[in-house]
């Protein structure tokens, strides 16, 4: 199970690099679909089987949908390059490895080696979800759908043509 685990992590980790690099947003948009899969086997093979349905019904299908829906609304094309500044040119290559740097760092202060505790089983079950969702975290549930209504909202205005 650890195998599948570091091949899915792994995948999950070559997708959003392709992502990021893609010039077309409906193929980035491709990318981050095959993410959000691969982080669902991910979500399996941790146990975390509610977590993986959910990420695979409400992420990569409805939200994705969303995404290539504006997309296809605000009819983007491929990206332009741009020229690049000398202070990014210079800057670019330092700035990523100090940040891949510290990320290690945090990671390796995270599990520190020898012989740690187990950690404790949460209660990953619908009950413990929705009580922890809609009572916990209504708010920040109730902003985020907010947010989302007011990017449709913005990018159906920023396509609107006038005639």
């Amino acid at each position: 199970m650890e195998f599948i685990f570091y091949i899915f992590a792994g995948i999950a980790v070559l997708a959003a690099l392709n992502m990021v690099l893609q010039r077309t947003p409906v193929y980035s948009a491709l990318s981050l679909i095959v993410v959000l899969c691969a982080l669902a086997v991910v979500y399996l093979s941790l146990g975390a089987e509610f977590m993986a349905v959910l990420q695979v019904i409400i992420y990569a299908g409805a939200i994705m949908v969303l995404f290539v829906f504006v997309i296809m609304l605000l009819n983007a094309g491929h990206e332009v390059p741009s020229h690049q500044s000398r202070m990014a040119k210079w800057l670019g290559a330092p700035l990523v490895a100090a940040f891949l740097v510290e990320m290690l760092m945090v990671v390796w202060n995270q599990f520190p080696p020898g012989n740690a505790a187990p950690p404790a089983h949460l209660d990953g079950s619908p009950a413990a979800l929705g009580h922890l969702l809609f009572q916990s975290y209504v708010l920040p549930f109730e902003v985020t759908s907010l947010l989302i209504l007011v990017a449709v909202l913005g990018a159906v205005v920023l396509a609107k043509k006038e005639f």
